[in-house]
Order: structure tokens, then sequence, then C-alpha cells
């Protein structure tokens, strides 16, 4: 089994099980249109320990695509890893390559996404259908790279036996020594929903996911799920009698994107981490200089100024600032003034009454 650098495999004491307790304690997801290198940056300047996750790339768009369009970051963007989509074993190990090539931390393949799209290409969570075919592209993954190779997954699809199917499947993959289960606490419904409807109708599961961590305790299982707020994030990262065992860390989604000053806390709250908490202020006179040597190097200001909209939520002049935002960035002369002029238009000392 490869060693991962990422985690510390001290177990609690008298337990003789693995001890998985810093880099992905708490990670934010992989969201498709959302978490490219811009948002992550702002991610980052945030929280410092937070794991990031890129989008999902499918293999075909690093092979055949702008890999450089794909693939950069910046460096402070570590710890950070590269989703995947896809289900041939040459191809994954050929884009892991790149992954590890270009520094990434890790590599995660998904089979969790419930898109009509990524079906027909045998992308996301119908690849929960077929565990066999997960765990020899995850094999050919490791045996590509040095990295870590991780899976995020679904606790079933459609008329799959929920906890004896979720069982075999993490059984048959964990055969290969994959170590890392991210478990979307919901179902995906292939036939009849959505993507977005599978973010929120299929029922949250919790129980399940710590079920799963009680019966293979020598895993690494990560939920994701509507989760929205650090509280529910401790209430998953401790022993509890509402869930059981706890688990090894929380990956948060949309709530980290529609309201990124939620990550505000995480370094002190779950890292222990003794550094001052960063204004929003501050965070976004970081990131107003980010952007500004983007906006050197050719990034249009629209490009990175959409996910800094939910920075000020609940601060009197919110509404102002991603008005002067929305209304502005999008101009082919668009400068950085456009983001100065927007903080000037909030009073971070001020919520709504």
């Amino acid at each position: 089994m490869k060693e991962n650098p990422l985690i510390s495999k001290e177990g609690p004491e008298n337990t003789g099980t693995q001890a998985f307790t810093r880099a992905r304690r708490f990670s934010v997801a992989p969201m498709m249109d959302w978490s490219d290198r811009h948002c992550r940056h702002l991610w980052r300047i945030i929280s410092k320990n937070a794991f990031l996750y890129s989008e999902m790339v499918t293999t075909g768009a690093l092979i055949h695509g702008d890999r450089e369009r794909f693939l950069r970051f910046h460096p402070a963007e570590h710890p950070l890893a590269l989703q995947l989509g896809g289900s041939s074993p040459e191809d994954l190990a050929a884009c892991s390559k790149m992954a590890e090539q270009w520094g990434y931390d890790e590599v995660n393949l998904n089979c969790g996404c419930p898109s009509d799209r990524v079906q027909n290409g045998m992308i996301g969570a119908i690849l929960m259908g077929h565990p066999q075919l997960v765990a020899d592209c995850i094999k050919a993954m490791q045996d590509a790279v040095s990295i870590d190779v991780t899976v995020k997954h679904r606790i079933g699809i459609d008329d799959m036996e929920d906890y004896s199917g979720l069982c075999n499947f993490v059984e048959t993959v964990a055969k290969t020594d994959c170590q890392t289960f991210i478990v979307h606490a919901r179902k995906a419904w292939l036939q009849g929903l959505s993507p977005k409807e599978n973010r929120e109708i299929p029922p949250l599961q919790y129980g399940m996911v710590h079920q799963l961590k009680q019966d293979y305790p020598e895993l690494e299982v990560i939920i994701n799920g509507g989760i929205t707020t650090l509280e529910q994030c401790q209430s998953h990262l401790v022993e509890s009698e509402e869930y059981g065992v706890q688990l090894d860390g929380v990956m948060v989604g949309r709530e980290a994107y529609t309201n990124p000053y939620m990550l505000a806390e995480v370094d002190q709250q779950l890292y222990a981490d003794d550094r001052p908490i960063v204004t929003r202020t501050e965070v976004a006179q970081q990131f107003i200089d980010y952007c500004r040597e983007e906006i050197t190097q050719g990034t249009q200001l629209k490009h990175m100024s959409r996910h800094v909209l939910g920075l000020f939520q609940g601060v009197r002049g919110a509404k102002m600032f991603r008005r002067h935002i929305s209304e502005n960035a999008h101009k082919p002369d668009a400068s950085i003034s456009i983001l100065e002029d927007a903080l000037a238009l909030v009073d971070e000392t001020r919520s709504y009454a």
C-alpha cells in the first residue's frame, strides 16, 4: 500500500484503527462552473487549511483539449486535488499522470455526478452500478502515480440495494488499497430527476455514512451533502448519540460558493489554528490584488469577479456591492476599479437589522 503523506496513521489509543486527522478534515467540493482556479484562490485567502478540489474535468478534455486551461492553478491553492471524470482505466491513468506532473496533491474519481450528459459517457454516478470497473480504474490510476487516488460517490443509485449495495461498491474499490471515500449522503436517481433535483430531492441519509465508517474503520470516510455550517461539520467529526461513530472529514459544497465567508473560522474551529480570523474586507482586498495581477496576464475581470458576489452576505451594503459588480464587470473595458468601487459600498462593521 502506498503511504499517503497527507494523512496521519497514528490511530486512537486501543482502537487499532487509522486516524485521518488533518488534511481532509474539511474540504470544499468540486463544483462544475464554480470551483475554478479563481474561486479556489478566494477560498484559500479565507482558509489556509481547507482541502480544495477542482471542477470535474473529463479525461477527453485533458487528452484532446487545452490542458493548461484545465490544469493551471496558483501555488497558494495547495492542498489541492484534481477531480477526473471518465471510465477508461487507460485514459484515467494518463490523466492522473498529468495531475501529478502539474503538482496536484491528489487525484479524485467522480462517481457521483447524475447529469444525463456524463451518464452517456459512462461518467459519474452511473459508475456506482459498475463497482469492478471503478476498481479497475482506481488501480490503473494508482499504478500511474505516487499521489493519493480517491473516489467521490453517492450512497447509491436508482433501485440499487441501499446499504448492502453501498458496501459492495466500497469493498470492491477498497481491494485496490484505495483508502479515501468521499460520500454524498444522497442517492442519485438517474432516471426522472434533473441534476439540480438530485441535489435536493433524495433524502439525506447521514446515518448510512456513519455506519460505513463504523463497519470499515480502516478507511477514511468523508461526508458530503446538505452541510452548511461549521456546527454541522463538527457534529460529524465527533462521536455522538445522533450519528454514532465520528467521521474523518466533512466536505461542503454550494454553501461555500454562495456564502464563502462561512470558511472564515474553519482553520480555528476545525484545525486548531491560532492565526487571526481574516475579515471580509481583508479577503476582498487580497482578492482584488490577485485580480489585478491576473488582469495584467490577460484574464477578464468577469471571470473572477463573479466568485466574490456572496462575500458580504448579511453585511450592510451587500446588495449594492453585488449590483455594482454584476452591472459592470462584464463590460469590455472593465478594470480593477470595479471591485475597488464595489468594496467602498459596504460597511463590514454593520449587519442587517
